[in-house]
Parts: C-alpha cells; sequence; structure tokens
C-alpha cells in the first residue's frame, strides 16, 4: 500500500519572555512545567499509533514558542518517539525555530545529529533600538553569534524572520535591514508585516487611533512591501508566497503543506491539523490541553469531515498565496464542477481590474492583486 504524504508539527509553547507583539500560544515556564508538558506530548503523540502505517513523514517542524529553550534531551526524547512511531522520508525536511541567545555550540550540533536540517532564526531586525521596542529579549549582535555557530555546526538552510512596519520605522531603517541580512546570504527569507493583535501589549499602546499615529503610514508600509520584493529579487531570492522568500530550491516544504492542501498533524498546546479530511485543532488553554491530549485521537475521528464548500474556500484562500496561484484544471478535478459555475464572477471582475492575470489554467494575483489581497480573498467566500 503506497502510504500517504505527511508534516508534522510539534509546538513546544514556552518562551523566555513573551513579546509584546505576540499573540501566540506562548508563555514562560519553569522547568517542572515543561517536562510535565513533554510528558503530555509523548501522551498525544502515541494516541495517534493508529497513523503509523498510512503516512509517510515529508516534513517535520518543531515550533514555538521558542523550542530552543528546552532541553536538547527533551527534544531528542520526542524526534525518537516520531521516528518510532512513522516512516520517514530519506529526504525528509526538519526544521526547528528558534530565537538568537539560546542557541549554543553543543545544541546545534546535537540539533544535526537528531536530524534537525533546517533552521528558523527569528531576527525581526537587525537594530537594536527596534528589538526593544518589540520586547525582543536579544541583540543583532546575539543573532550574529547564532548565526555563525549555525554554519559552524553545517546548517545549510537558514531562515530569517523579518518584521516591517514598527514603530517610529522608516522606509530607509527597513532598507537597511533588508541589506543587512541579505549580505549574511540566509537561503531564506520570511517578511512580515507587523500586525497590532488585541489582547497584546501593543494593542494596548498602537490600538487605538491616537497610537496608531506611531506607526508607519500606509504609503510607508506599501513601501516596505515592495522594497522587500525589489532588494530579495535582486540578490536571488524567489518570492513563492506573499511572505516568504527562497532561493531555488530552498522554499519551506512544511508551510507548502500547507499552502497546496496537504495533509498534516498538530501535536501540543494550540496545535492544528488537517488530517483526513478533518481539520481540528488542540485547546489553548494549558488545562484543557492536558485533559484532551489523553483523548485526543477518538476526538479526531469524532470529528465531522470538513464541508466541501469550506475546502473549495480554502483552495482559493491558500492557494493565491502563493506567487503561482492556483489550477483551475486542479479544482475541477478536485470538486468536480466547472471552476467558473463556482468562482466564475469574482474572478472576471478582478481580472478587469487588474487584480488576477491569467496563464493557461492558472490564476494568480498581480502586484497590485497583493498590495489588496486581504480585501480580495473576502470575495471567495461561498
Amino acid at each position: 500500500m503506497t502510504k500517504a504524504d505527511l508534516g508534522i508539527y510539534v509546538h513546544f509553547p514556552f518562551c523566555v519572555r513573551k513579546c509584546d507583539y505576540c499573540d501566540f500560544v506562548s508563555m514562560p515556564g519553569t522547568p517542572d512545567e515543561q517536562a510535565y508538558y513533554l510528558r503530555v506530548l509523548k501522551k498525544e503523540i502515541r494516541g495517534f499509533e493508529a497513523l503509523e502505517n498510512l503516512y509517510l513523514v515529508r516534513t517535520v517542524f518543531l515550533g514555538g514558542g521558542t523550542p530552543s529553550i528546552m532541553e536538547t534531551a527533551q527534544l531528542e526524547r520526542i524526534m525518537e518517539q516520531l521516528r518510532e512511531q512513522y516512516e520517514f522520508a530519506e529526504d525528509a525536511e526538519i526544521t526547528i525555530e528558534c530565537n538568537p541567545g539560546t542557541l549554543t555550540e553543543d545544541k546545534l550540533v546535537r540539533y544535526r545529529e537528531m536530524g534537525v536540517n533546517r533552521l528558523s532564526i527569528g531576527l525581526q531586525s537587525t537594530h537594536n533600538e527596534e528589538l526593544k521596542v518589540l520586547g525582543r529579549i536579544h541583540s543583532y549582535e546575539d543573532f550574529l553569534e547564532s548565526y555563525r555557530l549555525a554554519r559552524k555546526a553545517g546548517f545549510q538552510n537558514i531562515n530569517v524572520d523579518l518584521m516591517s512596519g514598527l514603530p517610529g520605522q522608516s522606509v530607509e531603517a527597513w532598507e537597511d535591514v533588508l541589506r543587512t541580512v541579505v549580505a549574511l546570504n540566509p537561503e531564506h527569507v520570511s517578511a512580515y508585516s507587523l500586525i497590532i493583535e488585541e489582547g497584546t501589549p501593543f494593542y494596548e499602546r498602537y490600538g487605538s487611533t491616537k497610537g496608531r499615529l506611531l506607526l508607519p503610514k500606509e504609503k510607508e508600509e506599501r513601501d516596505m512591501y515592495h522594497m522587500t520584493k525589489d532588494i530579495l529579487g535582486e540578490a536571488g531570492y524567489q518570492r513563492y508566497e506573499i511572505s516568504n522568500y527562497a532561493k531555488p530550491g530552498r522554499e519551506c516544504r512544511h508551510n507548502l503543506t500547507y499552502w497546496t492542501g496537504g495533509e498534516y498533524v498538530g501535536f501540543g498546546l494550540g496545535a492544528y491539523s488537517y488530517l483526513g479530511g478533518r481539520r481540528f485543532g488542540n485547546p489553548k488553554d494549558k488545562q484543557e490541553y492536558w485533559e484532551y491530549a489523553r483523548d485526543a485521537y477518538r476526538r479526531y475521528k469524532e470529528t465531522p469531515p470538513q464541508t466541501e464548500q469550506a475546502t473549495m474556500e480554502e483552495f482559493m484562500f491558500l492557494g493565491l498565496r502563493m506567487m503561482r496561484g492556483i489550477s483551475t484544471r486542479e479544482f475541477e478535478e478536485k470538486f468536480h464542477i466547472p471552476f467558473q459555475d463556482v468562482y466564475g464572477e469574482p474572478v472576471r471582475k478582478m481580472l478587469a481590474q487588474g487584480f488576477l492575470e491569467e496563464d493557461g489554467s492558472r490564476l494568480r494575483f498581480t502586484d497590485k492583486g497583493i498590495d489588496v489581497s486581504n480585501r480580495l480573498l473576502v470575495e471567495f467566500l461561498l
């Protein structure tokens, strides 16, 4: 029997300190809390043993939080358990998220030994004053040391996370950030715009009309956005998703699983899965997760399959985030209905307005469409 491809996400919610802009499921945690979390996490993973003969693991993403603050032996035990339960592809992409200042030479060597072959380092800015505004625990110098150690340990696939639109940030400052990172020649760059999320300290500071005056103006943000594409493009990075750029062949295969409708299972606090046509998520509350994890597989089996309407919407939402866009032929093969019958009207309108372009059976956003993509994607709700 041919095994289906699978991506695995494992969430480690612990951080040294939660950043002021962050609304992810993350928190500081004592060593005892971390050890207990690992025990619950292992039970949840073990509960999905019934899947072991059905899937071939193509990607693993150890995310957070900050997985790199965990004891390396704890991460090793999780990877050992996953390898015991599942068959891994020989070229499986295995990523760990790291924060500067939490890496050591020994950790990096042991990551390599456990099969990790890709690092995602949360830099955000090369300017220390901007890092302080964000509430980051590290300096740019800490990042440089972590990056140097990673290269020394043999990592040849490194992503650097950056963030634009920061309070007080100028277009010139963002250009300096981009050019400084390009000079380091990482294989991948994720460049996100700051989003002010409710419930965060940043929302209290910048969520009001008065607070937003401290953020870059809309035109400045748009200039930063276009500058990102230009500078990274000139340096040989191909933009393959709205916020992600990679050297040829270095696209994040795990994220592509999400964006192309592939199957993945998420373990840990607040993790999400798309498995067997079912989409489901773990509780974000610690106490609820402790209870849920013991019986997570049964709960998954009792989850009703996602409706065809929701699957169509996701096909469009996720596919149009990628620069290659979506294939109308693939849509019709998947759903057995003419594409025009479902989305003909909004597509005709966006083509006429210059927001979409056609290339054979493929549809993708133009640069003009990408600028307002969040507004346009709403048109594909059924």
